[in-house]
């Protein structure tokens, strides 16, 4: 995680979100009143997407047993009633 304050983050604007979106590297800018953090929108995505699935009952479970299934075992795409 990069960490700087808001002036240096004023200066650096540009090439600090460049570098968050292209290595996805999380910024902590601190200022007077409290710290913010900047993610890339992939990153956040992830992170939604994660907090939806441990939303769901039991879905938790669900994929942690599902790791342990051969892809033998598994449905063939074509063949699942979406």
């Amino acid at each position: 995680m990069i960490n700087t304050n808001v002036t240096n983050f004023r200066k650096n604007l540009f090439n600090i979100l460049e570098q968050t979106i292209k290595y996805n590297e999380p910024v902590n800018i601190s200022t007077k009143d409290g710290n913010a953090v900047i993610i890339s929108e992939e990153d956040y995505n992830g992170l939604m997407e994660t907090l939806y699935l441990c939303s769901i009952p039991n879905m938790r479970e669900k994929i942690m047993s599902s790791i342990n299934t051969s892809v033998d075992e598994c449905v063939a795409e074509d063949e699942v009633d979406w």
